[in-house]
């Protein structure tokens, strides 16, 4: 329990918190009642798909308190993860693979996780032993409902967390404690008339401003989904094989967005520069290798094939493409063959599409 809380304030902890290399930091108060009714409404249109895990622990995500008994205050900070120079450009070739800028780099997690300790420990030096926890996207939290009512920002129109300095491109952590800290205005929505990220969404996964069907979001399909990829979004997916940036790319509030000044989250093994037949050649155990440390293997190699499969299908058709698709049609995994096949089926007029030579 917290022994003398009056010895610390806000200001304080966000020096601390700039100093350990977070961005931004805000401070709230456990009640979440607007964004626990949205949530509900979420989840009975099913727009969650087969994250179950969202339907999960209702009580104590509406309820941060009772997730941690004895939570007064949340301390949520933000850590900028944009790469130098984001070749977002490969989204226009599709011989590149495009992975989503937040996956090039190390796993966030730890490192989030790691800092906002440290920070626990600065507090605890100033009022004593206190109760707290930290979390990083790792238990049933509503992460930018507490972001956006701490003043880091407002969710915009494509759900996003969007701060006006920063734009969206940063990770969020947050810690619960037990200490009855000021708290911080809440954001001010300022999307304005701008619908720029509902318009370039490839597969229309918004039902309307700031709600998203994520089953038909290729987000979810290439990271979330663990089945088979519903044909009617194949095409649309083009060569994005892990996540979509595309409602951020396009956010106006990105042009104030910094690049990370961490290294863990610069790009690794060539993640932000990559041929799609390069990665499709992998073996499993290349696969581990290579995504050791990465948000990337979390989908694991059968559902990397299943991703890559699609963006050959919708490659050139070229004799590599079809080669390195033709070298996986008797994948012992039934779930890549379906995409295999697919993929090989997007190139099977190629023959009669090539001009006539006189």
């Amino acid at each position: 329990m917290t022994t003398n809380p009056q010895n610390i304030n806000s200001q304080t902890i966000k020096a601390w918190a700039k100093a350990l290399g977070f961005q931004q930091l805000g401070i709230t108060d456990t009640k979440l009642d607007t964004y626990a009714k949205q949530l509900q409404h979420w989840l009975e249109k099913n727009y969650h798909g087969e994250m179950s895990y969202m339907a999960r622990n209702l009580d104590k995500r509406c309820h941060p308190e009772k997730l941690l008994p004895g939570t007064k205050s949340i301390i949520v900070v933000g850590i900028d993860y944009l790469p130098p120079k984001p070749q977002f450009s490969f989204l226009k070739n599709p011989i590149k693979a495009f992975i989503s800028r937040y996956a090039v780099g190390r796993d966030y997690h730890k490192l989030i996780r790691k800092r906002l300790q440290q920070l626990a420990t600065k507090v605890e030096t100033e009022v004593g032993p206190f109760g707290y926890r930290a979390f990083v996207d790792s238990a049933p939290v509503l992460e930018r409902a507490l972001a956006e009512k701490s003043g880091m920002g407002w969710i915009g129109k494509n759900t996003m967390l969007i701060n006006k300095q920063a734009g969206s491109w940063f990770f969020l952590g947050e810690l619960f404690t037990d200490i009855p800290l000021p708290v911080d205005t809440t954001a001010s929505e300022h999307c304005g008339s701008c619908t720029a990220c509902l318009d370039v969404c490839p597969t229309n996964a918004f039902v309307k401003p700031n709600l998203l069907d994520a089953t038909r979001c290729i987000s979810y399909l290439t990271i979330e989904l663990r089945t088979s990829i519903p044909e009617q979004f194949r095409k649309p997916m083009g060569n994005r094989i892990f996540g979509c940036d595309d409602c951020q790319l396009v956010c106006p509030w990105n042009k104030f967005s910094n690049p990370a000044t961490e290294d863990d989250f610069k790009p690794r093994h060539n993640f932000d520069n990559s041929d799609l037949v390069d990665l499709f050649a992998w073996s499993e155990q290349e696969f581990m290798e290579r995504t050791a440390g990465s948000p990337i293997r979390r989908i694991g190699y059968e559902c990397w094939l299943r991703n890559i499969a699609v963006a050959l299908g919708n490659a050139p058709s070229t004799d590599e493409v079809i080669s390195a698709l033709a070298a996986r049609k008797n994948q012992t995994s039934a779930l890549v063959r379906e995409h295999v096949e697919w993929a090989l089926s997007q190139h099977s007029n190629v023959d009669k599409m090539l001009p006539v030579i006189p």
